[in-house]
């Protein structure tokens, strides 16, 4: 990782039960100051969810020493964002489709200023836990739903790609400042990571109230329990299990059960929602080629970018002893890259497509990691492995990130913006954590040598997965662009191929 909005000068027409507006529409689209108002809410929401999931990641050993937690429960206060989040997307985003994306974006808005003002104040571990697993769920809600009030109030297109660069541009500011500030911030106490979002959620929701429109909600759908019920369920046990198998192992009785039980709830969702009359989710979105291909391909991207972040920060402080703050300026010229380098993502994407631009992300990708690979050795040197690969992986996420988002709402129904936003969103979330307790495995399963205290053999299998992670993702993207220019289908334009 959303009623059809046109801002045409002051007036504001609410065109929900439409399909997207004809070519000549689209050009005609005038960016007043009132629609870069709702833009700007958006994109403070998404640069708040990354600034608060970088923060605190950095404070962890703070918080730790502090609340006396061991490494075991520590992990869970950046578990417990996953699951409320990655379990709870698929939902939020239908759920902002069926009763109105206004509503949802607010209320899940306001839940998250009061979360985070909570967790700052708290002095309990599993209180700060619960309070990581509220703003979690709330970002479930406001992800998913920031997404389709962008895609219906932009215009499928030139509009729209534009709007997407901008948003994703904010994600990796918010992502990049909070390594900095979460460095800063933790040296006055880690209290600060989490109070600091509470005043720009607060100006986000005044912002928010003044300037979305209100929209209608969707006119079917709505009346299946079942299906949110198994559903919700079998996403959160999913994730749940998924998160903390690394941990507990994947072949305990408990993991073996979680899996089994995840697998029959949304078994019991699919039998559900084909045989209801207003199925909470329409599956027929998945036979949709291009649609597929966006969600393995965000899979591919976050699963082998933030595995590969995470051995980083590993190595550079735990085995080299660098600073949060040291750390973190090594890692940032790649969120740097992709703020400088996404607001030109949407003129790449009309004038080439979705398709070669996210084949390029996964070229750059792949390179980067292959690069790490050839001149890594055991005691990588900044300056000639990891410096140029995080450059290769953040010219990647530039190229990535916008491409496959606007792939993967392109052509959809007004009403199922906010399903298929949740859809790609939740495959980034699920996937990347699919990957990294893969990678997780693969990294304790090593041991450090002994001899040297740089020694980066230890993690050499978890980038070999990641390499293959972004392979998988080239091979995907490349092959039908290989088959429409053998037989010269290829379009030129924005359009994604079927």
């Amino acid at each position: 990782m959303h009623a059809h909005v046109i801002f045409c000068a002051v007036t504001i027409t609410d065109t929900s039960t439409v399909s997207a507006p004809p070519a000549s529409a689209i050009a005609e689209q005038k960016w007043t100051p009132r629609l870069w108002g709702v833009l700007a809410v958006l994109c403070a929401v998404l640069f708040l969810d990354g600034l608060d999931v970088s923060m605190v990641g950095v404070a962890l050993p703070s918080i730790g020493t502090e609340l006396g937690l061991s490494t075991t429960a520590l992990q869970w206060i950046v578990n417990g964002y996953v699951l409320g989040y990655g379990g709870l997307l698929l939902l939020g985003g239908r759920t902002a489709d069926l009763l109105g994306r206004r509503r949802v974006f607010l209320i899940a808005l306001a839940v998250f200023a009061v979360a985070s003002l909570v967790g700052g104040l708290v002095d309990d571990g599993a209180l700060l836990i619960a309070t990581r697993f509220v703003k979690g769920l709330a970002a479930a809600f406001t992800a998913p739903t920031a997404m389709s009030i962008l895609t219906t109030t932009f215009h499928e297109g030139p509009a729209r790609n534009r709007a997407l660069s901008v948003f994703s541009v904010f994600g990796a500011s918010g992502y990049s400042s909070g390594l900095i500030l979460g460095g800063l911030l933790t040296s006055f106490g880690w209290r600060w990571t989490f109070l600091t979002p509470v005043p720009l959620a607060i100006l986000a929701l005044v912002a928010g109230i003044a300037l979305i429109p209100k929209d209608r909600p969707a006119a079917g759908g709505g009346h299946d329990l079942a299906g949110a019920v198994t559903l919700t369920g079998g996403m959160l046990l999913a994730v749940y299990t998924v998160v903390s198998a690394p941990e507990r192992g994947w072949l305990d009785p408990l993991t073996v059960g979680s899996i089994v039980l995840a697998v029959l709830l949304l078994a019991a969702f699919v039998v559900v929602e084909n045989r209801v009359a207003h199925p909470l989710i329409r599956l027929g979105i998945l036979r949709i080629g291009t649609i597929v291909r966006a969600n393995l391909s965000i899979v591919a991207l976050f699963g082998s970018y933030l595995s590969f972040q995470f051995m980083m920060t590993l190595y550079l402080q735990d085995v080299l002893g660098w600073s949060p703050l040291r750390m973190a300026l090594a890692l940032l010229p790649a969120g740097l890259l992709v703020a400088v380098g996404s607001p030109f993502v949407g003129r790449l994407i009309d004038r080439y497509g979705t398709p070669r631009l996210i084949l390029a992300s996964m070229t750059s990708l792949t390179l980067g990691y292959a690069w790490f690979l050839a001149t890594a050795g055991n005691a990588p040197h900044y300056t000639v492995t990891i410096l140029p690969t995080m450059l290769l992986l953040g010219g990647g996420f530039a190229f990535g990130f916008s491409s496959i988002m606007a792939q993967a709402t392109d052509g959809i129904h007004d009403d199922e913006q906010g399903l298929a936003s949740g859809l790609v969103q939740t495959s980034g979330q699920v996937g990347a954590a699919l990957v990294l307790a893969a990678v997780t495995a693969l990294v304790a399963g090593g041991s450090h040598t002994g001899t040297a205290a740089a020694d980066f053999g230890q993690y050499h299998p978890g980038v070999n997965l990641v390499t293959g992670v972004a392979v998988v993702g080239l091979a995907l993207n490349l092959i039908p662009l290989v088959r429409r220019w053998t037989v010269g289908a290829l379009p030129r334009g924005g359009r994604p191929l079927s």
